[in-house]
């Protein structure tokens, strides 16, 4: 069972990748055959199974490294040839001083293991072929090119719709949080749903890690894409949303904290407490709304409720209890700052 599990993946490729691999390969195949007049070019179909990636930014990368380092090692093992000959050991040799080669010059992996295998190859089968160095760089380079045209011609996948839901997801738990503090000061709590409040405002900070994740990703799918100019709109809405939201997710996760550090069951007994969880309603509502909107980008703008700004004088702030005083002020600045956020001020 072990074995098999390390053997198998959690998860498979998506099938248009299995197919539009399978598409490179053969034609990457059977275009060698037609302009090198091969019989098995091997080295095509290597190449284009290897370079096709989930999209068509990583795919250009993989077929550059690929082909570089083809060119690499194939000119490193002429050169090492003429001067020392094509004994064993020179082999042996030549391989060292491409891995060392590489790790100087801090190749990408692809690249630093292609230089030594086809310096081998080139020293080891290449001396009873003389065109095979030639042919090896020749396929590589096919395989890569119909790899690459293969994967922008084929319905290039566009990955906005996890960015887009990670981000949706991210601010209606922001807004879930809000709405949480408004509970713990309005009604007395136990220790443990302190706890477990702070527990939950803790999670944004993976959620918005995923969200960044997932962005980049999104953006990463787009470039080179053909399709880049129909969605990079809708991706620009959610990653200013998203850079809004990292301040919220700080200011929430901080008032939280501030509520846990220095709560005490007379809180909800403050004036400003009240005024305070009024706000906090006020801004997760808004948040929410927002939310609403990015969801929607095409609909009429949502305006947001015509609300006094905070901390001016609808919200009288009463001389609270000295036990009090340090956490509603720290309140107090981190609503001004949430509702600034949500507002774009």
């Amino acid at each position: 069972m072990r074995l098999t599990a390390r053997l198998q993946s959690t998860s498979r490729i998506p099938l248009l990748q299995a197919v539009k691999t399978s598409v490179a390969v053969a034609l990457g195949w059977l275009l060698s055959q037609f302009l090198l007049q091969t019989d098995l070019p091997i080295f095509a179909a290597i190449a284009a199974l290897l370079v096709v990636q989930p999209n068509i930014n990583q795919t250009l990368g993989r077929a550059v490294e690929r082909s570089l380092g083809v060119i690499g090692g194939v000119l490193i093992a002429y050169a090492v040839g003429i001067a020392f000959g094509q004994s064993s050991w020179i082999v042996l040799l030549a391989i060292v001083f491409c891995i060392m080669l590489a790790w100087a010059l801090r190749l990408a992996p692809s690249s630093a293991s292609q230089i030594p295998i086809s310096a081998m190859l080139v020293l080891s089968i290449g001396a009873t072929t003389p065109e095979y160095a030639r042919d090896r760089i020749l396929e590589t380079i096919i395989g890569a090119a119909v790899a690459l045209v293969v994967n922008a011609l084929i319905v290039p996948p566009v990955l906005l719709a996890p960015a887009h839901d990670a981000v949706v997801r991210l601010a209606l738990e922001v807004a879930d949080t809000l709405d949480r503090i408004v509970d713990a000061l309005r009604f007395p709590q136990q220790a443990g749903q302190i706890e477990e409040m702070m527990i939950k405002a803790r999670l944004l900070r993976p959620m918005l890690s995923k969200a960044e994740k997932a962005i980049k990703q999104a953006e990463e799918s787009l470039t080179l894409n053909p399709r880049h100019g129909m969605h990079r709109r809708l991706l620009d809405i959610d990653e200013e949303f998203y850079n809004r939201l990292i301040s919220l997710v700080t200011r929430t996760i901080g008032m939280t904290r501030s509520l846990r550090d220095h709560y005490d069951h007379s809180l909800h007994l403050e004036p400003t407490v009240l005024a305070i969880t009024v706000e906090l309603s006020r801004a997760a509502h808004d948040l929410r709304l927002l939310t609403s909107e990015v969801d929607h980008p095409d609909r009429e703008k949502v305006s947001l409720p015509v609300e006094p700004p905070t901390l001016t004088a609808p919200l009288i702030i009463a001389t609270p209890h000295p036990q009090h005083w340090i956490l509603i002020g720290s309140l107090m600045e981190d609503l001004r700052r949430v509702r600034e956020e949500i507002k774009g001020d």
